[in-house]
């Protein structure tokens, strides 16, 4: 498709729009400015770099081996940017702790230090990527047992406790180098596979353990901390310390970040319907947004109604820069490229045609109890012609239309990926 044909189809598309009240060129510019956080290890299976080899452990498993993983810092900083090349906007990425670089040198994770992620920061500055961090409390001697923050060892608490300190520490250092504040995240994968006698005692020292990690406050324009729940895990199916509940009363009582991730709760429920209810009480929230597929599967995201009700949920709540949204998912059995590349195209496809939605016609319709123009609101809205919006927005941002992308994905998988 043509750059005039694109432009034509838009002008008629924001014709259509605009006679329903709806401004394209607003959304666009709305959208312009809302990043994605794209997750490292995509590119490289949860990996990391760390020397030696370790299981993954944590209630955590990717299946897949397609060609071309990256095995090196650089190869998943040439992938990043290949990915980026492809997807509209400006973004973010997430990164875990065991990313670090070591240059083949024994660094345990209470050792860390902003020098290990020296070269992350030039990379993200040369390419304006915002940095957020996450903690690595799995693929560890000291986690092999299930436990680390709310350990009966005090020796392994400790040892997980001046890891957080230090993980605090490190996304501060992203967030003055880079000018945007890191959201450093928490998950631990504490849990019993089966029923624990005591549920209150691992929770009441997992609260002692990060009360002590986040003891020592840190600007938040350098740094925002936040807690994440799950459910159940592999090995953790009847109990995990970190439940929603536990984690929503610290997050308000701490003033904390709450983590919602999407494949984290019950098959049946969606995050969508929580983001109102816990941002009346925590004033940002983090956005793990994957695709669960029966369980915690973590599949690539793709264009489904969860989806779309997640964005929904942000924008018309007004929340865009309340909440801060970022990717989940580890698929092997694709290009783990063109798998970044579709989830985030989603997520960005999806907060459009929430920003195209006729908000404030289906608020009066709901406020006079006209339910029936609601749902024909809603329902119409599905067939309006926002593909030609979007279409749009990525020749406006120099990324390519419709499946185009996929050309640039083949030939770096040719050249590049097929030769690792």
């Amino acid at each position: 498709m043509g750059t005039k044909s694109i432009e034509a189809a838009y002008a008629a598309a924001k014709e259509r729009f605009a006679s329903i009240g709806v401004d394209t060129d607003a959304a666009i510019s709305a959208l312009s400015a809302v990043p994605i956080s794209l997750h490292c290890w995509q590119g490289d299976d949860i990996a990391g770099f760390e020397p030696g080899d370790s299981e993954l452990g944590g209630g955590l498993a990717v299946t897949g081996n397609y060609p071309g993983k990256a095995t090196t810092p650089d190869e998943l900083r040439s992938d990043l940017d290949v990915a980026y090349s492809l997807i509209p906007g400006s973004h973010r990425l997430n990164l875990h702790a065991l990313y670090g670089e070591f240059n083949g040198k024994k660094v345990d994770r209470d050792e860390i230090t902003p020098a290990h992620f020296e070269n992350w920061i030039e990379w993200a500055k040369s390419g304006g990527h915002g940095v957020d961090f996450n903690p690595s409390y799995f693929a560890h001697p000291k986690a092999e047992d299930g436990f680390t923050l709310s350990h009966t060892d005090k020796g392994i608490r400790d040892f997980w406790i001046e890891h957080g300190i230090r993980c605090r520490e490190i996304g501060a250092a992203f967030g003055r180098a880079l000018g945007t504040p890191a959201v450093t995240n928490f998950w631990m994968p504490d849990g019993f596979k089966d029923t624990p006698a005591d549920r209150k005692a691992p929770r009441l020292r997992m609260t002692d353990s990060l009360d002590k990690i986040f003891e020592t406050p840190i600007p938040k324009q350098y740094n925002l901390d936040a807690v994440e729940p799950k459910l159940f895990g592999i090995g953790s199916e009847s109990y995990v310390v970190g439940s929603h509940e536990y984690y929503l009363g610290y997050a308000i009582t701490r003033s904390k970040l709450m983590c919602l991730d999407a494949g984290h709760f019950h098959p049946t429920e969606s995050i969508s319907d929580k983001i109102s209810s816990v941002m009346l009480y925590v004033p940002e929230i983090l956005l793990h947004v994957s695709r669960g597929v029966r369980w915690d599967s973590d599949h690539v995201v793709t264009f489904t109604d969860d989806l779309q009700n997640i964005a929904g949920e942000i924008v018309r709540n007004d929340a865009l820069g309340s909440v801060h949204i970022g990717l989940d998912f580890f698929d092997a059995q694709i290009n783990r490229v063109a798998a970044w590349v579709i989830g985030t195209r989603n997520m960005i496809k999806a907060l459009l045609l929430a920003l195209l939605e006729p908000t404030n016609r289906l608020r009066t319709a709901e406020l006079h109890a006209d339910y029936t123009t609601r749902l024909v609101l809603q329902e119409e809205q599905k067939s309006l012609p926002w593909g030609a919006v979007w279409d749009y927005y990525c020749e406006l941002k120099s990324v390519p239309v419709g499946e185009a992308w996929l050309e640039t994905i083949r030939a770096y998988e040719k050249d590049v990926l097929f030769k690792r």
